[in-house]
């Protein structure tokens, strides 16, 4: 491996593993796509609805949550049944279907089923390509990078795509903005079907149907840690739901400035999440995970409580930088605990379930921010989402143990059973020859033993350690 010094950045180093690369790049392909949709979905409710544009919107962005927190665990279940590279091209080859009919839909009705079939894909697309990644980036320093760097794509999305958009609607209609989207998720395909991926590893579940459905979420919900990040995740949630849901109302409403303040001011929040992406890599290598998530957490405390005071602009952008910080903090080391928490083969299920039940998080806080806003005041708002921030910080700080080694002691009792396996510390037994080569399928028995290693949950560890 050459050393990091000779590059130019060292940021971009995991961009060395052409696998990565290429990853990388269908990955920010299809968000500039994605970006490019959601500003001319609004166009196209505003064609069809008129004033009540803004309701088909809520009723869509409802609809997306919908489908992330009740289908992706499916997906996250069987994703280890399918060649991950067909499955990842087969689902954005159906997105950019989806996205070639919006142009020609007449029908509000219509809208709603195409975005569900859409967000149902991106349910089963987005765990299974974010599982994908670590296999690929082996080194956790190297991993670490690479989850900054989609960080950084996800915040230059957001800030590019509108720009584009407008550059783009100043010589076409915007329904040609639909096609460049779809245009986008075949780039992706490409670029994905270009790369040999590593083969998905058996899951260890070894029950029926509905036990392999619901192994992910009790998987994660069964390890501390991920309860802890669930945790920081409601008070993730809290602070972007206010800045995403009430900053037009309080620019534009409390301050009496335009929509290009309502612009800068969110572009303070993604500039806070792009400074924080930044830094993370080198301040991960000093500090524990669950520090640098405490520190993230107390920062967005801190803003929400100082929104109460209703401050000028200068002040709200230092906040909204601040809150931006606190909420990449979070949500960057999120792929690092899922990695060190899950087997491989078990790896899409844990990255489903967090992708479930993080979106949850979000589903209550987006509405609530709204309705407390409208009701009770901005001030109000503030306090309440700080109040839900504080109170989901320290519950993680309880969920999750300042003790977290990745070793444990523990206990296997005598069993029998008979699931697909390769002869790892826990399979070394004797065959009779028909068996056929690993990862094979046969009854064996496990004799009771105590030992220490890297522990996750799994079919052999269904419970975490007293």
């Amino acid at each position: 491996m050459r050393p990091l010094a000779r590059y130019p950045c060292a940021m971009l180093s995991p961009l060395k593993d052409p696998i990565y690369a290429r990853l990388f790049a269908a990955q920010v392909i299809a968000l500039l796509g994605t970006g490019l949709t959601t500003v001319a979905l609004a166009l196209l409710a505003f064609e069809l609805a008129g004033d009540e544009a803004g309701q088909v919107l809520g009723i869509a962005l409802a609809i997306k949550m919908i489908a992330y927190v009740t289908l992706s665990p499916v997906a996250g279940s069987f994703a280890h049944l399918v060649p991950r590279r067909a499955m990842l091209v087969g689902l954005d080859v159906a997105r950019a279907g989806c996205v070639a009919v919006l142009p020609f839909v007449s029908e509000i009705w219509e809208i709603y089923a195409l975005i569900f079939v859409m967000q149902a894909c991106s349910a089963g697309f987005t765990p299974t390509f974010q599982a994908t990644i670590p296999d690929v980036l082996t080194d956790e320093e190297e991993y670490t990078k690479a989850l900054s760097l989609s960080r950084l794509a996800y915040d230059l999305e957001h800030l590019l795509s509108p720009s584009l958009a407008a550059a783009a609607l100043l010589v076409v209609s915007f329904h040609a903005l639909f096609a460049a989207n779809a245009v986008a998720f075949l780039i992706s395909a490409a670029l994905v079907l270009s790369v040999l991926l590593p083969a998905p590893k058996p899951a260890t579940e070894v029950g029926g149907a509905m036990a392999k459905l619901t192994f992910g979420l009790r998987a994660y919900l069964a390890t501390p840690r991920l309860r802890g990040l669930l945790a920081f995740a409601m008070a993730a949630a809290a602070a972007s739901a206010m800045v995403i849901i009430n900053t037009v109302v309080y620019v534009q409403d409390t301050l009496g400035l335009t929509g290009r303040d309502t612009a800068i001011l969110l572009a303070a929040f993604g500039g806070g999440s792009m400074a924080a992406a930044l830094s993370l890599p080198t301040l991960l290598q000093k500090r524990s995970d669950r520090s640098i998530m405490m520190a993230a957490a107390g920062l967005m405390v801190a803003g929400l409580g100082a929104g109460m005071l209703l401050p000028a602009y200068g002040w709200t952008m230092a906040l909204w930088f601040m809150l931006g910080a606190g909420y990449s903090a979070i949500l960057l080391p999120s792929g690092r605990l899922l990695r060190r928490s899950s087997g491989e083969g078990d790896r899409p299920a844990y990255f489903a379930a967090h992708f479930a039940l993080s979106h949850v998080c979000w589903l209550v806080t987006y509405p609530l921010a709204g309705w407390l806003g409208s009701a009770f005041g901005l001030a109000a708002a503030f306090g309440a989402l700080g109040a839900l921030a504080l109170g989901a910080t320290l519950v993680a700080l309880f969920l999750w143990p300042a003790h977290d080694p990745d070793e444990l002691e523990h206990v296997h009792d005598a069993l029998e059973h008979e699931h697909l396996h390769v002869h790892d510390a826990h399979h070394q037994h004797d065959h009779e020859g028909w068996e056929g080569p690993e990862p094979h399928s046969h009854p064996h028995r496990h004799k009771a033993v105590r030992h220490r290693h890297a522990f996750v949950i799994d079919s052999h560890h269904p419970h975490w350690p007293v």
